[in-house]
């Protein structure tokens, strides 16, 4: 089921990032490069069932191993520690990260052909799409 999510995704759109990021309690400076980077979203999963994740651009890449329903550490982009849930819901790979008593999700699933990456901070959502290289 994760495997359509798997391959290298280029960005083509991003709507209301900026208000998502300032949601997180990100900082102005990382704000304005995170608003001007389209970053490369690169899934892969190997024969174990471990998933990987990569956020790669010019300015940053971060990389997240983990295994579907089992929590995981993880440093954020912009440097959150969070704990993280990753699941398969109808579909939609779902990203919970908790940390300091809050939560935000990113919800990813194959629409037309395109990835779209539903960002969630209380009621501020951003969306993010992708198209497959």
């Amino acid at each position: 089921m994760v495997d359509k999510f798997v391959g290298t995704w280029k960005m083509i759109s991003s709507e209301n990032f900026d208000d998502y990021m300032k949601a997180l309690g990100v900082g102005f400076a990382t704000r304005q490069v995170g608003n001007r980077t389209k970053p490369n979203f690169v899934m892969s999963l190997d024969d174990q069932g471990t998933i990987s994740m990569k956020s790669q651009s010019a300015f940053k890449t971060t990389e997240v191993k983990f295994k579907l329903d089992e929590p995981f550490d993880e440093t954020t982009a912009d440097d959150r520690k969070t704990r993280t849930l990753v699941s398969l819901d109808n579909g939609k790979l779902i990203q919970k990260q908790s940390w300091d008593g809050k939560e935000t999700s990113i919800e990813r699933e194959i629409a037309d052909g395109k990835l779209v990456a539903k960002c969630v901070m209380g009621d501020v959502v951003a969306v993010r799409t992708y198209v497959k290289e």
